[in-house]
């Protein structure tokens, strides 16, 4: 695996403004659309920036080599397990205690515990625009799934005509099942499959919803989708998944798909932008007037002996306070210049 502070020809201890810096002067020799330019090496480039810039993922890079996202491919595989990798006052997230740790493996694990459950996890994509993905915004989301049942609030069963002691795990929640191997047999522990290792059977199911603890409805919630959020970049809302019965809900993950914009590309925290001049503006040092991201309109000015063939920075003006906006410039050249014209240009060469 490429080492991204050597792809930006930085030492470990680069700063955020380092970081920045080193990018954009990589980013404009290697850019595909530039003589000499480099589509390969101008994608590293843009993928070490965008871990290295992140701070979170650049301590995640710094500690393991490699940033494990959700979903992609070779991620961490026990990165929906919530594991917390400093075992000292460790979070196993859904494995619970180590027994369930050796339930989850090997099958085994302690008597008298009930296998966690929980709702299925939901997914669904919400598109937004580069000015929401900016400004950040509010997102209302309405989907169908199984909801709790009203009749039994998600319990499957009729509560008031009580429960009775499983006959299978005689009440414990665990059967013993023989197991040969190799080595001899062995007796394994288990959930018990009949009453899924609560101890009780329900005398009577639910009528509305059979058992199930829950219905077909709908769901409505709001998400907070905050300023700079990325293309891709998935939000979580906990408990908002499809229901089960007397278990919590699954979750809902909101990926975040950014539009593309008619004016405006993003690179990161930074903005480009493309801006047709007229040669006369140039010469005569003309104030250019542009329309940012927020609605903003700002003058610009090229600089004297500005090189047309770099981007002009305008500073703060990216997707963030922290990006900046970079003005690329298309210029047009006249079809035809008057005798008097080319005259003076002539008389002005050495000016040029």
């Amino acid at each position: 695996m490429d080492d991204y502070y050597k792809i930006l020809g930085l030492n470990r201890n680069a700063s955020e403004e380092e970081i920045k810096t080193a990018y954009r002067k990589l980013a404009h020799k290697y850019h595909p659309d530039k003589a000499g330019g480099d589509e390969q090496k101008f994608k590293k480039i843009n993928e070490a920036y965008q871990v290295l810039s992140n701070k979170e993922k650049r301590q995640q890079y710094d500690r393991f080599g490699r940033v494990f996202d959700a979903g992609q491919a070779g991620a961490n595989p026990f990165q929906g397990f919530n594991w917390n990798v400093d075992f000292n006052g460790a979070d196993f997230g859904n494995f619970g205690g180590i027994g369930d740790i050796f339930e989850t493996f090997f099958g085994g694990g302690r008597t008298g515990y009930e296998t966690r459950r929980k709702g299925v996890d939901l997914e669904m994509v919400k598109e937004i625009s580069l000015e929401q993905a900016a400004s950040g915004t509010k997102a209302e989301i309405s989907y169908s799934t199984l909801v709790e049942c009203d009749k039994c609030k998600g319990k499957g069963y009729d509560s008031s005509k009580g429960v009775s002691k499983c006959e299978a795990c005689k009440g414990s929640g665990r059967v013993k099942n023989m197991r040969n191997t190799i080595l001899g047999s062995f007796y394994q522990e288990s959930v018990c499959p009949e009453c899924r290792g609560k101890g009780s059977i329900p005398k009577e199911r639910c009528s509305a919803c059979r058992g199930r603890g829950a219905v077909s409805g709908k769901r409505e919630v709001t998400i907070d989708i905050k300023p700079g959020v990325e293309n891709g970049q998935i939000i979580k809302v906990s408990g908002v998944g499809e229901a089960l019965a007397d278990a919590p809900a699954g979750d809902l993950y909101v990926r975040i798909r950014i539009k593309p914009h008619p004016v405006f590309e993003r690179r990161g925290n930074d903005l480009i932008m493309k801006k047709s001049i007229g040669f006369k503006d140039i010469l005569l040092g003309k104030k250019l007037e542009i329309t940012t991201l927020s609605g903003k309109k700002i003058d610009v000015v090229i600089p004297p002996g500005f090189n047309l063939r770099d981007d002009l920075r305008v500073p703060g003006e990216g997707i963030t306070r922290q990006g900046d906006l970079y003005i690329r410039f298309e210029v047009k050249t006249p079809k035809k210049i008057s005798s008097d014209l080319k005259k003076s240009l002539e008389e002005s060469d050495g000016e040029w």
